[in-house]
């Protein structure tokens, strides 16, 4: 079959590679019918996860239809339209019976991204993201092997397009427990920093569930105007102020700051030239500019809601900041099956449309493409989906395979 493999940071390819099979009684084969590529997919692409590896498949966010299953899988059969969770969990250890499926402890035979683990055992495993993660291959292929189908998978109605239902997977799952962790409510105000995939849709999300007003903070400009136009937010552009969490104050009422803070964006904030240099040196996991401006911008007694993906250590946390003021902080990967159910109900009445955030479809063959102009947020690109078998859309050839750096 044909997949997207990894090669080295910034080298991803479509090869030939096995196809999968049956390894355990509840796998099952999916034929896959559509992919994306999600913002922490460059993480890998940059080379900043460790312990990813030549040949590695990404892609964490697919669905498809089900070709073949395991003589155990009993809420399955051949030609079932599913969604796939990017957490694979057992659901039936302690963290499973608490709906806490992104913190399974059977799945993941990796050891897990925490640094001062002690005896601790790591979460869930996780399609196509690493060998911390479990090393299991991901969707954006032809063909996936799906483990733990008895519990993962997730039936969706056929009158319903890929482009609907395919982030179910995980930016729309992710970003609503980003919101609801943030308790966002009736005449909310909130901050959003990144207005990337999971950014865009936590502003949806918060629109919504009422939030009275949303500032989005973010350098690409287009994104920002995407935004402003579709969810009504207040866009901050931080080419043009350096200290957005001061503007976002001296807008709310009292300039007590925000009640929330949703930190979209991660450890690959744009910091300071010390912090590259921390960062380089392996003294620094993680660049901690979006956290501290978080910390900066929400209200006393507020809360800061992480999503944005963080790895080891964070220098200048600001922790007496956060004490100061009273701070709750939630976050960490996304219990995604415990949401479906209730987000495909929004999107079924129209309370939610994911899909207006896409921009390009494209053939599988031209990922190594899609990936470079995602990164680099090409051609006003904000999502991407990847469809096997597919034609080219030519884009590639008509561009060359050189991108400019978006400015």
């Amino acid at each position: 079959m044909r997949a997207l493999t990894y090669h080295g940071p910034q080298d991803v390819r479509v090869d030939n590679v096995p196809d999968p099979i049956l390894e355990q009684d509840d796998d099952v084969i999916l034929r896959v019918t559509a992919t994306a590529i999600c913002g922490s997919d460059l993480h890998l692409y940059h080379g900043r996860i460790p312990e990813t590896e030549a040949g590695d498949i990404f892609g964490h966010e697919f669905m498809g239809i089900v070709e073949e299953t395991g003589r155990g899988v009993t809420h399955l059969q051949v030609g079932d339209r599913v969604v796939i969770p990017f957490v694979i969990a057992c659901g039936s250890c302690f963290f499973c019976q608490l709906d806490q499926f992104a913190a399974c402890e059977t799945t993941n035979r990796g050891r897990g991204a925490i640094v001062n683990k002690k005896s601790i055992p790591p979460g869930a495993a996780l399609f196509g993201y690493s060998h911390l993660y479990g090393g299991v291959p991901g969707g954006q292929a032809e063909y996936v092997r799906v483990p733990k189908a008895n519990v993962g998978p997730f039936k969706v109605p056929t009158a319903l397009s890929d482009d609907k239902v395919l982030f179910l997977s995980d930016i729309l799952p992710t970003a609503w427990q980003a919101v609801t962790n943030a308790q966002v409510g009736q005449g909310s105000t909130l901050a959003i920093y990144g207005a990337g995939p999971v950014g865009l849709l936590s502003a949806a999300c918060a629109r919504m569930l009422g939030a009275q007003t949303i500032f989005m903070v973010d350098a690409n400009q287009h994104r920002l105007a995407f935004a402003h136009d579709t969810y009504g937010v207040v866009p901050i552009n931080i080419e043009d102020d350096d200290d957005p969490a001061d503007s976002i104050i001296r807008l709310t009422p009292g300039m007590r700051g925000v009640d929330a803070v949703i930190d979209a964006v991660g450890f690959e904030a744009k910091g300071s030239t010390a912090e590259a240099v921390l960062t380089a040196l392996k003294i620094e996991g993680s660049n901690g500019k979006a956290l501290r401006q978080s910390i900066a911008a929400v209200r006393r007694g507020g809360i800061v809601s992480v999503p944005g993906v963080y790895a080891g250590y964070v220098h200048g946390f600001m922790f007496g900041d956060a004490f100061d003021k009273g701070l709750t902080f939630k976050m960490g990967q996304t219990h995604v099956q415990k949401f479906l159910p209730e987000l495909l109900t929004c999107i079924e009445n129209g309370r939610l449309q994911p899909e207006l955030i896409v921009t390009h479809r494209m053939a599988l063959e031209e990922a190594a493409f899609a990936y470079k102009m995602f990164d680099q947020k090409s051609h006003d690109c904000r999502k991407v989906i990847l469809v096997p078998g597919a034609a080219p859309s030519n884009l590639a050839a008509s561009v060359g395979t050189g991108l400019p750096r978006h400015r």
